[in-house]
């Protein structure tokens, strides 16, 4: 018995469908290579500016949008910070997870961008405090209940009691007392020490406000909030990370 050869349209659906199929497979290539190195290069050009505003190396993850549309339209719905060692201003040891909303950045982050929005957890633990703060401190111990920070001072001779406030925005430390031996000393004596301990809870990068401050058993815990700001363009010796 003889068998028909496919004809003449057959072999051509097979050749279409087999050129139909490498198409794809290159397609795919083409996407998951490109979505590859958009990623690495916006996502690095973007982490080098978060970490020059937050003093410290951060993780940074942009949600599920891929990172080749936004090398197109420059913008990215969500991008979240975690940083285990932040430093604002003269503090160490500040652990903050942001997220920031609504970012446009131009030429892939090399000329800066706008963020729509922001919030931030910060924590700051009594051991992170103690060493902000410097030789004059040997200790740092805190209470949820009491909302207050006691402070050893000279060696544990002196203590101090703070307290950390809101007040036009911005978050100051309040002396509640100052006694060395268990007697009472000026607050002024031990004012150096409290401006290092406020300047340490200000100046927060991207128009971040705190809205919350507590006093927890492990340290302080601030909640941040800020509107619209400005992410600075690419400085010339960091240029090179973003591309």
């Amino acid at each position: 018995m003889s068998t028909k050869p496919p004809s003449t349209m057959t072999i051509n659906r097979r050749a279409l469908l087999i050129a139909l199929i490498v198409v794809a497979i290159l397609l795919a290539t083409a996407l998951v290579g490109g979505e590859a190195y958009a990623r690495h290069t916006v996502s690095r050009c973007i982490s080098t500016q978060f970490e020059k505003e937050m003093g410290s190396k951060i993780d940074v993850s942009f949600g599920a949008k891929p990172m080749l549309i936004t090398w197109f339209d420059g913008k990215v719905p969500t991008v979240k910070v975690d940083s285990d060692d932040t430093k604002f201003g003269p503090a160490v040891g500040m652990v903050v997870h942001a997220e920031f909303h609504d970012v446009e950045v131009t030429d892939n982050g090399r000329g800066g961008g706008v963020i729509g929005s922001s919030s931030a957890d910060v924590a700051w633990n009594n051991d992170g405090i103690r060493q902000t703060l410097g030789g004059l401190v040997s200790g740092v111990k805190s209470s949820a209940s009491s909302n207050m920070l006691s402070l050893d001072v000279l060696g544990g001779l002196a203590q101090l009691q703070v307290k950390p406030v809101i007040k036009g925005g911005v978050i100051e430390v309040e002396t509640m007392s100052a006694q060395l031996l268990g007697v009472g000393l000026p607050t002024d004596l031990v004012q150096g020490i409290v401006e290092v301990f406020t300047k340490s809870l200000q100046g927060y990068p991207y128009n971040m406000q705190p809205t919350d401050v507590k006093v927890t058993d492990d340290g302080i815990a601030v909640k941040l909030a800020g509107s619209r700001s400005e992410l600075p363009a690419a400085e010339q010796n960091a240029s090179a990370t973003c591309s």
